[in-house]
Order: structure tokens, then C-alpha cells, then sequence
């Protein structure tokens, strides 16, 4: 017995190594990349580079138009993708018919639509957002609805299983005060839920957000000098500009190309900041 004890916490112990191992690996890449990016761009963050747009002068080119455009793309998928989301979630857990053909096959879709390639949902918004509904290409309008269609599985998914996690108790006991399905569902099943969905959130915006495929397809490849004043105006949005500057021959863009990774890399911790806050601010404990 004390022979096979010790062989079980030796393999813990080497468990606990092998974790320790992958944890330090990962963030020794991670601090890698930022020492190289802000050895490279720091240099380059002053106000006429957050405050410009794009230019084929190196020294006088910004990201400030491609900030405007990601935060307007941004604002598009979240309006869209979250409250469709959430709802998608509650009906497929809390009132779709159980084993049904038609819900089975629903449930399939979605989560076969999360693992789709992203340019496929670029290729979908490029047909029917720009080729059928004429929509303006290149606008946020459209990246928004392209992003959102790759972010609503997500989201549907993370949501269902943060619906499935409330005890049933706390339903028996809505219904058992007298309390609607509705009401239940929306006055005490949503509100514990909630943490869970906005996690599921953050991963899905933060992956929308560092996307260029899909945006690419749909032409938010163009050069725009002018910051858009709406959502429907020609833009670029900061991963779209980083790959364009890092394909110049002009060396100055190497500088710009770094000092736009520190701007995105800020924009992605200050996104994920704000609902990891709302997130913390909605749990409730049970």
C-alpha cells in the first residue's frame, strides 16, 4: 500500500511539473512577442501616430482610422451577435421540444458553424451582405455582420452550457411561487447564467476582433485616409492595416507595423477588461 501511494504521488508531482511546464512555455512566448514588439514600436507611439490615418509615407501614417473603424465593427458584432446569441441559447435549452429532429439538427448546425474557417463567413457576407442586399462594401456595417455570424456559435454555445450549469432547484422553486416559464426563466435562470455567457462572449469577440480573413473577402483591404464618421462609410480596421504595413517595402513600416500590434494588443485587454468587469459585477453566487 505504501508503495503504491508513493507511485500515485509521484505521478501527480509529474503532472504538476508537465502543467507547470506548458504554463511557463506559454507565457515565455507570449513575453517574447511583447518584448519584440515593444522594442520595435515603442518608439513609434507618439500622438501624430494615434491621431493620423493611413498614408504611404511612413512617418506620417496613423492608426486612428483603423481604431474608429475596428470599434465601429466591434459595436456592430456585439449589438448583433449577443442579444441573438443569448436568446438562440435560451429557447434551444429552456423551451425547444426535446428529442426533436428538427432541434437535434439545429443543435448540429451551430455547433458545426463554430469550427467553420472564418474566410467562409467572409465568403458568405461577401454574396449575400455585398452581391445580394447591396450593402457598401469595405463599411463596418458589413464586417459587423460577417463577424457577428462567426461569433453568434459561440456565443449560443458558451451560453446553453452556462443555462444547463443553474441548478434545477432554482426553477422548481420560481415555478413553485407561482412564477411563468418566462418570468423563471428570464428573472432567475438568465441573471445566474449570465457570467457564464459573458465568458463566452470574451472569447468570441476577442477571436472576432483579431480576424482579417472574412474582412479581407469583403474588401476592408482599401486604402481609407479618412477616419469613417458612420458605419456605413469606407474603413479598415487594425488587424487589416497591420497585415497591409507589414507587406510595404519601405522599412519605416516596420516600426508602424509594431507600434499598431501594441495599439490592437491594448484595444483587445481593454475590451476583455471591460467584460471581465461585467462579468464579475453580474455573478452571483448559489
Amino acid at each position: 500500500m505504501t508503495a503504491r501511494l508513493a507511485k500515485r504521488h509521484a505521478a501527480e508531482r509529474r503532472f504538476r511539473l508537465l502543467g507547470l511546464a506548458a504554463i511557463v512555455l506559454s507565457l515565455s512566448f507570449l513575453a517574447l512577442l511583447l518584448v519584440i514588439m515593444l522594442k520595435n514600436g515603442l518608439g513609434g507611439l507618439d500622438w501624430s501616430f494615434l491621431s493620423g490615418t493611413d498614408s504611404t509615407d511612413a512617418a506620417t501614417a496613423g492608426v486612428w482610422g483603423a481604431t474608429k473603424g475596428s470599434l465601429l465593427t466591434m459595436l456592430v458584432t456585439l449589438m448583433l451577435s449577443f442579444p441573438l446569441g443569448v436568446l438562440a441559447s435560451i429557447y434551444l435549452e429552456e423551451f425547444a421540444p426535446k428529442n426533436n429532429r428538427w432541434t437535434d439538427l439545429v443543435e448540429v448546425t451551430i455547433n458545426n458553424l463554430a469550427a467553420v474557417p472564418s474566410i467562409i463567413f467572409g465568403l458568405l457576407g461577401l454574396a449575400v451582405f455585398i452581391g445580394t442586399l447591396g450593402m457598401p462594401r469595405s463599411s463596418p456595417l458589413v464586417g459587423g455582420l460577417t463577424l457577428a455570424l462567426m461569433t453568434m456559435p459561440v456565443i449560443v454555445i458558451s451560453g446553453r452550457n452556462a443555462i444547463k450549469a443553474v441548478p434545477p432547484s432554482i426553477r422548481d422553486a420560481a415555478l413553485a411561487i407561482g412564477a411563468s416559464k418566462v418570468q423563471m426563466v428570464f428573472h432567475h435562470v438568465l441573471p445566474l447564467a449570465l457570467p457564464g455567457i459573458l465568458t463566452g462572449t470574451i472569447i468570441g469577440m476577442a477571436r472576432a476582433l483579431g480576424e482579417t480573413a472574412p474582412l479581407l473577402m469583403i474588401g476592408m483591404r482599401a486604402f481609407v485616409t479618412t477616419p469613417a464618421s458612420g458605419v456605413t462609410d469606407p474603413s479598415s480596421v487594425l488587424p487589416m492595416q497591420i497585415f497591409l504595413w507589414s507587406d510595404e517595402i519601405d522599412k519605416g513600416f516596420v516600426q508602424n507595423t509594431s507600434a499598431a500590434i501594441i495599439v490592437l494588443l491594448v484595444f483587445l485587454l481593454a475590451m476583455n477588461g471591460l467584460a471581465i468587469y461585467l462579468r464579475n459585477k453580474f455573478e452571483v453566487r448559489w
